[in-house]
């Protein structure tokens, strides 16, 4: 690879990562009255008539997320595949 094109793929995968970070949600993102009880040691009640179900949270829509993760998964895959690509050549 020239030395050229070093700087250019140094500011894309910085980029990339720090496009990658900003789909990883915040560490307190979560509503102030849901969180109360774990704050101050108490755990909630347990139900036990839930019928061994999983419960239905409602929680947030993660369409954004699966997206992001779905379009850097391709790109990643776009770079694994041009780096074989060009390795073919080289030999």
């Amino acid at each position: 690879m020239s030395a050229a094109r070093r700087p250019l793929l140094t500011a894309t995968a910085a980029g990339t990562l720090l496009c990658a970070l900003w789909f990883v949600p915040s560490a307190n993102a979560s509503d102030g009255a849901a969180g109360a009880g774990l704050r101050s040691g108490v755990a909630p009640p347990v139900s036990q008539d839930d019928g061994g179900r999983l419960a239905e949270t409602g929680g947030p829509d993660t369409t954004a997320y699966v997206l992001g993760g779905a379009g850097f998964l391709g790109v990643g895959a776009g770079f694994v595949a041009l780096a074989m690509r060009r390795h073919g050549r080289a030999s």
